[in-house]
């Protein structure tokens, strides 16, 4: 009758393919194929965003692998965590505890805790790394905050590659150089938890074992890892001797070696390479806990050797059970990680740990917005890498501030995603738009698995098109709606509350509406003025707007110069969009008798001074404005400018929002020329709509808070300060790491 241990390693032998059995082949095969459909269906959700992962508030890397069990992962855990401590960082490990009944995160410190509680391999990590916390933790996101609570700068995971649930800044993943698929097929008919196409998600690729593979079959794995993971990002390691616990075998001494670990037949073999004559052997399933029974068995076994031997997480395992109620004398090799190229692969590490930070953005307003939050996280964040990912046009608002722009130029007829007409739409189609959102989801995957939290700035189409591309729940910046202007339908609202990390909003109606994760912290909109003040005087702005319709609404505004000139008005400013085609504009003004230099438009002694500023700066000294534009047109309301726009479909959805500050009228050139001297010349009035503008518009301020957010309650700023210190020298050495 065969026990339990023997039927472990019959099956285990099986799944390594050591040997073949075509009864559990048949019986196991229903589960491997519902499990397989499970991961990929996992993967598929979390890919595009679709399932939560969280962002803890430390950087946190993971050490996992493609199968279960005998990669050496809890030695390389143990080196990255003295690596770290080397540097000068405080690092913490997370794991989930196998066999612990830990419900809520546990820290443990110096290898004191209970067994049962927090498992074995907590306790021997622990007990190799004095005064770093431990936490065994269900939930690894709960075990990181306990971390952060205990001072941890720097969060190691411990068998997390699979554990998509929590976001990593770096995914190690270690692969067995003597058997690195087993039988090549899913648990539960092999040992693999994934396919090698999984790791495509790693940064960083470690062969171990590798001294003790053949050169051509480690050749072999290298050429097929190649296929996956870029080969600068592949690396080799050995595990090498450390000294002895409790007694030093001589040279040549036979040994009975007995082991509950992943890869027993490692353990051996590195017992032989010590110079051991390993005279007999018994593997117990994975984490087994020993009993005073076992112990009787393995003296009996262990007769005709000198050394009885184990590894140290078979220590972990021996609660009660002292080294002298073995009949030999115990000894516990102790062991260490070494990389074959560690400076390479440090220097690696430090790289891929570096904050990467991108913020997205669907039009020329919010183009304009995100690039003030730009400029202020790389204020906040000088040593990450920042780029901005515009939906619309070629990002030219962040190319002004030295932004790296990272997505393709994407130009359609409605400069946008359209918003009002199914003929926007259908010229939008016509034009490439469906290429171009592939496309952008195409760039959106070349860097999901390198960034932080993606900033979006826009609307719902821009927070859908970031989910599903990079995979991340953002935060979001809600430029495009408001409470004054309909309101978010039901349906934004339960995206926004379901697929955002959190949410910034134009006023707090809006917020209140959305409901859970949304707040508001002053009007992104009035963050594109840097103090939100206004500058006194008497100029009248002109605004044609930043579409192709500029073309044709500059002649309305040529022609209302002309009419208020006749008044007795003299002091006209004109703000030309970037993404204006210059040729065409001033084609259209000259069509109208104007001609033009860089700096101004002329016309029988009536000059209109041009300006390629951002509104912040051409809004100084503007006492009116006649403006045919989105953002700019709020701004200015908000600074207490009375607006004067045209009435349209697109200028009635605004007047929603921005009330009595704005008057429209039928578009023409003398009924806006007529509407601009009534309200210069009628005080009361003028004040109205000063105040009316203030109070719509509301004050700056969500800028900061987001950065202040990404510091305080996403850890960036602690991701900064842990890259510098993995970027700085000197590199690691023998001597920083028994220190």
């Amino acid at each position: 009758m065969l026990n339990y241990t023997e039927i472990y390693n019959w099956y285990i032998a099986h799944a390594k393919g050591k040997s073949y059995s075509l009864f559990l082949d048949v019986i196991l095969f229903p589960p491997t194929v519902i499990l397989a459909m499970i991961t990929a269906l996992s993967d598929f959700l979390h890919s595009h965003g679709l399932m939560k992962s969280e962002q803890p508030p430390l950087p946190v890397i993971s050490v996992g692998n493609l199968t279960y069990g005998g990669t050496n992962k809890t030695p390389f855990v143990i080196m990255l965590a003295q690596y770290a401590k080397s540097k000068g960082i405080k690092p913490g490990i997370v794991l989930r505890g196998y066999r612990g009944k830990a419900h809520e995160a546990v820290i443990i410190m110096n290898g004191e805790g209970e067994r049962d509680l927090t498992g074995d391999e907590a306790l021997m990590i622990s007990g190799k790394l004095p005064d770093v916390p431990v936490a065994v933790a269900v939930k690894r996101i709960d075990g990181v905050k306990a971390l952060k609570e205990a001072g941890a700068e720097l969060v190691i995971a411990d068998d997390a590659f699979q554990h998509r649930a929590m976001n990593r800044d770096c995914d190690i993943v270690l692969v067995d150089a003597l058997c690195p698929d087993g039988n090549g097929r899913l648990s539960p008919s092999g040992i693999m938890r994934e396919k090698f196409k999984a790791l495509k998600r790693a940064h960083i690729v470690v062969i171990t074992k590798s001294s003790m593979a053949e050169r051509e079959k480690l050749a072999k794995l290298h050429e097929k890892l190649k296929k996956y993971v870029n080969s600068e990002n592949i690396f080799m390691s050995d595990i090498d001797a450390d000294g002895w616990r409790f007694n030093i075998p001589d040279e040549g001494s036979s040994v009975f070696a007995f082991s509950a670990t992943g890869s027993p037949e490692t353990f051996t073999r590195s017992l032989e390479e010590r110079g051991c004559n390993v005279t007999g052997s018994r593997a117990f399933t994975d984490h087994h806990k020993y009993t005073h029974d076992d112990v009787k068995t393995l003296n009996a076994l262990s007769v005709n050797a000198k050394y009885i031997t184990c590894t140290e997480k078979d220590l972990a395992n021996m609660a009660g059970i002292l080294p002298d109620e073995f009949t030999l004398p115990l000894a516990v090799p102790k062991v260490k990680v070494t990389l074959r190229e560690s400076e390479k692969f440090f220097a690696r590490l430090a790289e891929v740990m570096r904050p990467e930070i991108v913020i997205a953005s669907n039009g020329y307003g919010e183009d304009a917005i995100a690039s003030v939050l730009a400029v202020k996280m790389r204020e906040a964040y000088p040593e990450a890498r920042l780029s901005a990912f515009p939906l619309v046009g070629s990002g030219e608002a962040f190319k002004r501030v030295g932004v790296d722009v990272m997505s393709a130029k994407s130009v359609t007829p409605s400069a946008g995603v359209f918003k009002y007409s199914l003929r926007e739409l259908w010229a939008d189609l016509r034009a490439g738009l469906l290429h171009q959102v592939a496309e952008q989801l195409k760039d959106w995957r070349k860097v999901s698995r390198n960034i932080l939290t993606p900033v979006c700035v826009g609307d719902v189409y821009l927070l859908l098109n970031t989910l599903w591309g990079a995979g991340k729940r953002p935060l979001f910046v809600a430029t495009a709606k408001t409470v004054y202007i309909s309101g978010h339908w039901r349906t934004e609202r339960a995206l926004i509350r379901s697929f955002t990390l959190k949410t910034w909003t134009r006023d707090e109606p809006t917020a209140v509406q959305i409901g859970r994760n949304a707040s508001y912290s002053g009007s992104p909109i009035m963050d594109l003025i840097a103090d939100g003040k206004r500058t006194e005087g008497n100029v009248i702005l002109l605004l044609p707007g930043s579409r192709k319709s500029a073309n044709n609404d500059v002649k309305i505004l040529l022609s209302a110069v002309e009419i208020m000139n006749s008044k007795g008005y003299d002091n006209f400013r004109m703000m030309l969009a970037p993404t204006l085609d210059y040729d065409k504009f001033f084609a259209s003004c000259k069509d109208e008798g104007w001609t033009h230099s860089d700096t101004a438009l002329t016309k029988d002694g009536v000059k209109i001074s041009l300006t390629y500023d951002e509104i912040s700066k051409a809004s100084e000294g503007v006492c009116l404005l006649l403006g045919m534009g989105g953002t700019a047109n709020q701004l200015c309301a908000g600074l207490g400018i009375p607006v004067i726009a045209p009435d349209n479909k697109g200028k009635r959805v605004q007047k929603k929002l921005l009330g009595d500050s704005e008057i429209l009228t039928s578009g023409s050139a003398v009924a806006m020329a007529e509407c601009a001297l009534r309200v210069l010349d009628d005080e009361r009035l003028y004040d109205y709509m000063s105040v009316t503008g203030r109070e719509r518009m509301g004050v700056s301020g969500a800028c900061d808070d987001v950065v202040r957010y990404t510091s305080e309650t996403l850890g960036w700023k602690v991701r900064e300060n842990v890259y510098r210190k993995l970027a700085s020298s000197p590199v690691y050495t023998e001597e920083a790491r028994q220190r």
